[in-house]
């Protein structure tokens, strides 16, 4: 950790993507940076050192010269858009949206000159869009590297709690932090808010979701528990988004509760989900899996027990990608047999429930790679696609539950990452970007959004601070 300077061109908070970017990019064109962390170094990396993957414009990234190898290769920024649209049921900030699919390509191609190396392996099961996956852990030390390596100074163990405007002209000229050798205060030109979100903390989670959620688990850092909101709108930012919806995944139930990272399940689309009251209470197979795990995990979560079972037999095993401490299925040659050991706690309506779908289902050809439009429309919850009969032997079962990856309340920022104020007006001098903003996701989420949309906004923060 350097020597505590007190000036700087622009101060970041947040060592996740959001302030990794921001930093980078603001080191690279010639910034003094100082990088603020609340974590300890071994820590650090907010959400992002325990994330996998980034939703990319495929068609505009430049994938001769970069070697990239996308599924779909043709995934424009366009579709990238009607996707957000889409799942946010038309309530994403049109210019924000428009913002970021339209800077994700060059922004992919900038954070791998950055040192961000790419896993093109395809890690999801089924039908999906473009997507390129990393290390989280990997990319954060290389994207620190590459930051210091420009002149950036990181400075860990401290949290910003207080933004300092101008009695002159109220724009922001420093911030106040608390380290470990007391607090500190940093004059600058800007600060880049880019500090997540509140949903680590427990009192938020109950503010905001209800009584209950003090319980859930969290998939990211525990750092993250709200209070760079807080100190930007203490300093009269306002308030956007939906401040009670989130990302809240599909995981599996023996995940920890912080910092678990991916845990999913995935391939749960294929088979049936019942709960403790062995009934369904979901359409599997509504969307693709990326469409729908962001919300299926609040679904699950507020069933008896905060636990549902995923149920599969052996013609849809191999379609089946589970990353928990749990990965391996509980298996037995009949359904009472699984809903026993699974601890279903009323295994005959379980049963019946899945034979009653069985009776429902009349699929065509089977495709885990389009929606395929095998539906059971005779059952309720209806089955939209790849509704087939669980029937036969051996049958798996697995324990999930929901898992919190981040909120989707935060501070109105405009297309240039400027922070907007109560009444309409830019704070001067003040810069948000990733989950400390709000207003782009509501209600749903398309998986590998998040990530670029912190690096896309931190990235335009420092492009408009230089």
């Amino acid at each position: 950790m350097p020597e505590h300077k007190t000036n700087y061109d622009v101060v970041v908070v947040g060592c996740g993507m959001a302030g990794l970017a921001a930093a980078n990019r603001s080191a690279e064109l010639g910034l003094d940076v100082a990088l603020i962390e609340k974590s300890p170094k071994e820590h650090r990396g907010g959400h992002t050192r325990y994330s996998e993957s980034f939703r990319v414009p495929s068609a505009d990234a430049d994938i001769e010269a970069y070697g990239y190898e996308f599924n779909i290769p043709d995934y424009t920024a366009q579709n990238f858009y009607d996707d957000i649209m889409k799942q946010t049921n038309g309530r994403a900030n049109d210019d924000l949206a428009r913002t970021l699919v339209d800077n994700a390509g060059e922004t992919i191609e900038w954070l791998t000159d950055r040192g961000v190396e790419w896993d093109m392996e395809p890690l999801n099961v089924g039908y999906t869009v473009a997507r390129t996956f990393f290390d989280g852990e990997d990319a954060v030390a290389a994207l620190i590297e590459a930051a210091e390596a420009d002149g950036a100074d990181v400075y860990y163990r401290t949290e910003a709690r207080e933004l300092i405007r101008s009695e002159e002209d109220n724009r922001i000229v420093g911030l106040r932090a608390f380290t470990d050798d007391g607090p500190v205060t940093f004059s600058c030109e800007a600060v880049v808010v880019g500090a997540g979100g509140y949903e680590s903390s427990d009192e938020k989670r109950t503010r905001y979701y209800g009584p209950k959620y003090d319980a859930m688990k969290v998939r990211g850092s525990r750092y993250n528990t709200g209070e760079g909101i807080d100190m930007t709108l203490d300093a009269g930012a306002n308030a956007v988004g939906q401040f009670g919806g989130a990302h809240m995944a599909l995981i599996d139930s023996e995940a920890p509760e912080f910092e678990g990272g991916a845990n999913r399940v995935d391939g749960y689309q294929y088979g049936v989900i019942v709960n403790n009251d062995g009934e369904r209470f979901v359409d599997e197979g509504e969307d693709a899996r990326a469409h729908t795990y962001a919300k299926f995990g609040r679904r699950i979560f507020e069933q008896p027990g905060h636990e549902a079972y995923i149920i599969i037999d052996e013609p849809l095993r191999d379609h089946m990608r589970a990353t928990g401490p749990s990965d391996d299925p509980v298996v037995t040659d009949s359904l009472p047999e699984l809903m026993d050991a699974l601890g279903c706690e009323n295994p005959e309506q379980a049963v019946e429930t899945i034979e009653t779908f069985n009776a429902a289902c009349d699929p065509a050809a089977f495709d885990p790679d389009a929606l395929d439009g095998n539906e059971a429309t005779d059952v309720e919850p209806p089955k939209s696609n790849w509704a087939l009969p669980i029937d036969e032997p051996p049958f798996y079962g697995y324990t999930v539950t929901g898992g919190i990856t981040f909120a989707f309340g935060g501070v109105e920022i405009t297309p240039k990452a400027e922070v907007v104020d109560t009444r309409g007006s830019v704070i001067e001098g003040l810069y948000a970007a990733g989950n400390s903003t709000g207003d782009l996701f509501f209600d749903n989420y398309p998986g590998g959004t998040g990530l670029m949309n912190a690096a896309v906004f931190g990235k335009i923060a420092a492009e408009e601070i230089a």
